[in-house]
């Protein structure tokens, strides 16, 4: 495979699941075992045995078929005193891993999708927001996002504007910075770390760092899941099932200037593993 998003790391299990009996998955079409060795330890092969590079961190084990160029991107919050690590699970979604990272970066659909959770009519207008290619982290960024949320997280109690940044650190990852209501000029972090089973078919393993200090951890769990899931029959019904890097394949909005950044920041490494080139 020559797209250079083979040498880059994905997420392939959860590392608090992992047993010695381990998990089969597959990476870009590529059977692969992965299990534990020991108490912080983990292997894992491909299915003639080859030995691949593991890392543990952000609560999942993360490998590559390649020769990765760099670590792993850095979360700092993930080592901050006082937040509470959510590992949320996994969820099989029938579409290119590119498309749930893209997904996940579209505010617009709040309103209609998460209806009276993170959006709801008349609040549907996204305003003005800053998107930049940081040319020394290698990272796209959008800044400065507002949108008024009936719910914004778990432990919200009624409706505020809150602020967003995204951030995209890898191919099929993505970091939400949003407003933490217990915990006013704080951060919370929500992430989707996307494994790419295939090109039209992937794992996703949402994950946050969040303050609270009030609410069920499976209540955490279970209203993030609740989320993603309504984004999943979206997902699944996109055409085409591709992410399409042409501009002119899919006419964009000032609201989809984060997923116009994203397309061009693919293009410009040639990550193509997911993506339509061309319409059809």
């Amino acid at each position: 495979m020559s797209d250079p998003m083979i040498d880059e790391w994905y997420p392939v299990a959860l590392f608090s699941k992992l047993d010695a009996a381990g998990r089969d998955t597959l990476l870009m079409g590529h059977p692969i075992h992965v299990a534990r060795t020991g108490s912080e330890r983990v292997a894992a092969t491909e299915a003639d045995g080859r030995s691949l590079p593991v890392r543990i961190r952000y609560g999942h084990v993360w490998t590559s078929l390649g020769e990765p160029k760099k670590e792993l991107f850095d979360i700092p919050e993930a080592d901050e005193p006082g937040r509470r690590l959510v590992d949320v699970g996994v969820v099989r979604v029938r579409c290119s891993p590119l498309r749930a990272v893209e997904n996940f970066l579209d505010i617009a659909h709040f309103p209609f999708v998460h209806t009276d959770i993170l959006g709801a009519e008349p609040h549907t207008e996204v305003e003005k927001y800053d998107v930049e290619i940081r040319e020394k982290e290698d990272e796209v960024w959008a800044t400065k996002v507002k949108f008024f949320q009936p719910q914004a997280a778990k432990s919200a109690a009624g409706g505020i504007t809150t602020d967003y940044m995204y951030r995209v650190p890898a191919p099929t990852c993505s970091v939400l910075y949003k407003t933490c209501p217990p915990r006013p000029g704080e951060w919370d972090v929500i992430t989707l770390f996307v494994q790419p089973l295939t090109e039209e078919l992937c794992d996703v393993w949402p994950w946050m760092a969040l303050y609270d200090d009030e609410a069920d951890m499976t209540d955490l769990i279970h209203f993030q899941q609740m989320i993603f899931l309504q984004d999943r029959s979206i997902l699944e019904n996109q055409i085409p099932r591709r992410l399409p890097l042409d501009p002119g394949m899919e006419i964009p909005t000032r609201a989809d200037m984060t997923s116009v950044a994203y397309r061009r920041w693919l293009k410009r490494h040639n990550y193509t593993y997911g993506a339509q080139l061309v319409a059809q």
